[in-house]
Order: structure tokens, then sequence, then C-alpha cells
């Protein structure tokens, strides 16, 4: 006789390979969700870079501005001094060289009539003629021209009647400053003495001049 089986023997317990299987088929879905951890933490690593990136290039483009404006800034009282340096050398130049023009014409003029006025006189008025030029006179010249005059020029004039005119035909400047200046001077002159006929002379001095409290006075004289 068969004897069937009862529903408590057909339902048989899960052995211990069945458990492992199961667990096995598991396993895909657990390394599944580690996978897409990791995915999900480097993608948040990358995005703190380019975060970080971003903000260290915003910083240096901000400090790049700034800089620029401290170096514009900076560079324009530059400029502006250099320019008003160069617009004060330049208007310098310009008075410095006007003012050697203007030195020129008065130290010319200063020798002229020097010149004239010591070789100028009559007999009748040659010692109020020749005290006149010595005003015209500075340093040991003055002494020296003044000693001659005294001694020899004023009693010579009235003992033989001696008249002297002289011109001055030209004149050109050597060197001037506004201290110092030589000038050489062409001067004709005429003497007459007494009854006899006038003798004429051209000659050629050279004529020093010191700027003394703003006059030019001729200290040195001397025939070239």
């Amino acid at each position: 006789m068969i004897v069937a089986p009862t529903d408590a023997e057909m339902h048989t317990p899960e052995t211990p390979d069945a458990a492992e299987h199961l667990e096995n088929d598991s396993a895909p879905e657990d390394s599944s969700t580690g996978t897409s951890g990791d995915a999900s933490q480097q993608s948040n690593g990358d995005n703190d870079s380019a975060s970080v990136e971003s903000e260290n290039n915003t910083t240096h483009r901000t400090w790049r501005e700034r800089m620029s404006w401290v170096l514009v800034f900076s560079a324009l009282p530059l400029m502006s001094l250099v320019l008003a340096a160069g617009a004060g050398y330049l208007r310098w130049q310009e008075s410095s060289s006007h003012s050697t023009q203007q030195a020129e014409v008065e130290v010319m003029q200063a020798a002229r009539d020097t010149t004239v006025a010591m070789l100028n006189y009559r007999p009748e008025s040659v010692d109020k003629d020749l005290s006149a030029a010595q005003q015209r006179l500075t340093g040991s010249f003055k002494d020296a021209y003044a000693s001659l005059v005294h001694d020899v020029v004023i009693p010579g004039a009235k003992q033989k009647a001696i008249t002297a005119v002289a011109n001055v035909v030209a004149e050109a400047t050597v060197n001037a400053s506004w201290r110092h200046a030589v000038v050489l001077v062409f001067v004709d002159q005429t003497i007459t003495m007494g009854s006899d006929a006038p003798t004429d002379t051209a000659s050629s001095v050279r004529v020093t001049l010191a700027n003394v409290n703003g006059s030019w006075l001729v200290s040195g004289f001397d025939p070239v």
C-alpha cells in the first residue's frame, strides 16, 4: 500500500545552500548601492574643486583690478610731477636764454658808453670829463685809471691843449653772464693838439665788466 506524503512532509525547510544562494542573489543590489554612493561622493568632490577654483579666479581678478586702479592712481601723480618738472625746465631754459640775451645787450651798451667816456675829453673840462668816467669803473682798475688821469692825462691835456674824441664803431660779446662779461670794442679816436692837424687812430680793446649791485662797471681795459 502506497502512503501519500503529508503537507508537513512536503514543506521542507530551507537548507544552508538555499540560504547562501539567496544571499548571493541580493549581493548585486548592495554592490550597486555602493557604486552609486562612490559616484555621488566623487561628484560632490568635483563640485567642491570647481567652486574653489572659481573663488580663486574671482579673487585673482579682484586683486588684479585693485592693483590696476592702484597703479593708475599712483602713475597719475607721477606723470603730473614729470610734466610739471618738464614744463618748469622749459620755462627755466627759456628764462635763462632770455636773461643771457638781456645781459649781452646790457654789457655791450656799458662797454660802449664807458669806452667813450674814458677816451673823450677837452682841455677846458678834462677834470670833469675824466672824473665822470671813473664812476663807471670798479676794482683795482679804477684806482689805476684815476692815478694815470691825475698824474699824466689831465696835466698834459691842459698844458698842450689836447682834445680827444672817440667813437665806438663796433663791439662783440666774448662771453657774458649775470656776474661777469668780456666785450671786444673797436674804437676810432681823433687826437688834436693845439693848432696841429688832427691825428686819427683805430684800435681794439678787450673790456672786462663786473655786475656790481645791478650796474655793469668796467674792471679791465686792455688794448689788443
